[in-house]
């Protein structure tokens, strides 16, 4: 007889790192969806992995002051995008947060993909992914496209001298005409404060 979907599914998930996240669909080679659905229950069951939202599991890592370290959620949806194979792009505050352009820490954060629009909730907070214009996927620099996104939160109105020079030294290792590729996909206005920053006529 042989060995067991859960046994087997126990045994992958200890050949991974603690703190590693797992879909249903990692396992999809040891058996059908409810087999494995079935497996991954018994093995939170036991305390081997956490569900962390629907379909969404946990390989744990514990500390032993802070106890169980969670992945963000920026890390969730890193890890749901690259299991779809899709591009994601930070909007809003959360694109501002990646790039040190603010220390706020949005409650939900909201991605444009070229995948499958959807909300996921993690405990209270939520991942909202949003179809993303075919213009802006064709970006070429993730630096830019962030920038793009954070400055659209900022608004026109908003922007001053001392977001200026962070956004200079925020793309000075960005090659110029990467940014002037991806500077053209923007609105005119966000455009022209990439053209500036290089000097563009």
């Amino acid at each position: 007889m042989g060995e067991s979907i859960e046994n087997q599914i126990n045994r992958a998930i200890r050949n991974h790192k603690r703190g590693k996240i797992f879909f249903p669909s990692s396992f999809k080679k040891y058996g059908s969806s409810t087999a494995v659905r079935q497996a991954l229950n018994r093995l939170e069951d036991k305390g081997l992995i956490l569900r962390i939202a629907q379909g969404i599991y946990l390989y744990p890592q514990k500390h032993e002051v802070l106890g169980i370290l969670y992945p963000s959620v920026d890390q969730i949806a890193i890890a749901i995008a690259k299991r779809d194979k899709a591009r994601i792009i930070p909007t809003g505050l959360n694109a501002l947060n990646k790039l040190g352009l603010s220390t706020q820490v949005p409650m939900n954060l909201v991605y444009l993909t070229d995948g499958t629009p959807r909300t996921v909730t993690v405990g209270k907070r939520k991942i909202k992914f949003k179809v993303a214009s075919p213009k802006l996927l064709s970006a070429r620099n993730e630096t830019c496209l962030l920038v793009i996104q954070a400055l659209r939160e900022i608004g026109s109105e908003k922007i001053d001298n001392v977001t200026i020079k962070k956004i200079n030294s925020i793309l000075k290792n960005v090659p110029d005409d990467e940014l002037l590729h991806d500077a053209n996909l923007a609105p005119v206005w966000i455009a022209d404060i990439i053209k500036h920053i290089i000097n563009y006529p």
